[in-house]
């Protein structure tokens, strides 16, 4: 596969709008038939979109946050499965910036913009809560360590070239184990059945002592111990996706009242576009969709602007600024899916037309952690200046 290496942010936007029309060409046929996007996540790669947060040093763009979060927007208003996938990935490039090596560092981004991909291999099901991790690295004379443990929601596993898997050493500290896809040990089974995201292939990951280099593993537990942005800029990942889904909800209600709705008889009017009333709920949705995106954009600033200068209280900026924007654009994803129904009328709940998926890919994307406790630190924050916790999800 040969990969282009993306030289800066306009490049990245404009590549993202591209493939965005793309995508978004089969995203109800693969929804549908759960078809996996192996062909578009070759793709993606090549594209060199996976590659633009490699530090100018190493090679790549180092585009802005408000660069990386209007390219998920774009991908997401595309196909949301799709931009869903590589949410890990720079993830966990970001884990190699803050807490890699250099050697590990030169190798990894190296890897990056050859057009290689990181998956996850994170949550673990039926533990106590989502930070009990139980999946283990355990030490062998040569200095190597065996991991072993059964990981969910592994969003981004089965494409991958890379597995960073999340793990506690024998001290309980939190690392991240970076294991090839290939690995002895290392099984991917693809049985996401998720109502929504269908094709994201959010399957389950089982390690059965697996060898891992010490060199492949980076002290994750140390990210939490000063001010940090690694969860601001995931949550930021997550927020441009439900922003993206809302607008794409959106754009589709309108073309199909324009194109198939009848107007109801009670209105007087020929055309459903001339209904006083749905002219009414487009214009509180499109405000809902402008607000979304607003705060989407500020939040990106926020994290950028913390980024050049981070301090304690600059991070919490960035923390607040996201929550805020990931709390409402949750809200307005799902409602907009759903007002697409109101709006379109009974022939948009026709299955063929495969209209739900916009729904469904928002009510499973939102599911992912609970606006309530985003709320909260909001809350929390704005009476009594406390700083928003540091455990990566916020």
């Amino acid at each position: 596969m040969t990969v282009h290496v993306i030289a800066d942010d306009a490049e990245a936007l404009e590549t993202a709008r591209r493939l965005a029309a793309e995508f978004g060409a089969g995203a109800a046929e693969r929804d549908s038939a759960r078809k996996l996007p192996h062909a578009e996540v070759e793709r993606l790669s090549a594209s060199g979109l996976l590659g633009v947060t490699v530090p100018a040093d190493h090679g790549g763009a180092d585009v802005r946050h408000e660069t990386l979060a209007e390219v998920f927007r774009l991908l997401a208003s595309g196909d949301p499965s799709l931009a869903q996938i590589p949410q890990s990935h720079f993830v966990y490039v970001n884990v190699l910036r803050r807490q890699g090596t250099p050697a590990q560092r030169e190798f990894f981004f190296a890897e990056v913009l050859a057009g290689r991909r990181f998956g996850n291999a994170q949550s673990e099901a039926g533990t106590k809560h989502v930070q009990d991790i139980r999946t283990r690295l355990v030490p062998e004379p040569d200095g190597s360590f065996l991991l072993s443990g059964v990981k969910h929601y592994s969003t981004g596993a089965l494409f991958a070239h890379w597995i960073p898997v999340l793990a506690r050493a024998e001290d309980d500290t939190l690392h991240v184990a970076y294991v090839p896809r290939d690995a002895h040990g290392l099984t991917v089974v693809d049985d996401w059945d998720g109502m929504g995201q269908r094709t994201t292939a959010s399957g389950t990951v089982k390690l059965d002592r697996v060898g891992v280099p010490a060199d492949r593993i980076v002290p994750h537990h140390l990210t939490f111990q000063g001010p940090q942005l690694h969860g601001a800029v995931a949550q930021l990942l997550h927020t441009a996706i439900d922003v993206g889904i809302a607008a794409a909800a959106l754009a589709e209600a309108a073309e199909f009242v324009r194109t198939r709705s009848r107007p109801w008889f009670e209105s007087g009017y020929e055309s459903a576009t001339e209904d006083p009333l749905l002219i009414q709920r487009f214009g509180e949705l499109g405000i809902q969709l402008r607000a979304a995106e607003a705060l989407l954009a500020t939040a990106a600033r926020t994290v950028d602007l913390a980024a050049a200068g981070l301090t304690d209280e600059r991070a919490a900026e960035a923390s607040i600024a996201v929550a805020a924007a990931k709390a409402f654009a949750a809200s307005a994803a799902v409602e907009i899916s759903g007002a697409l129904f109101e709006l379109a009328g009974t022939r948009s709940a026709l299955d063929g037309l495969n209209l739900h998926r916009f729904w469904r890919d928002a009510r499973t994307h939102t599911l992912h952690d609970p606006a309530r406790w985003k709320v909260q630190h909001i809350g929390r924050h704005l009476l009594n200046g406390t700083l928003p916790p540091r455990h990566g999800l916020l």
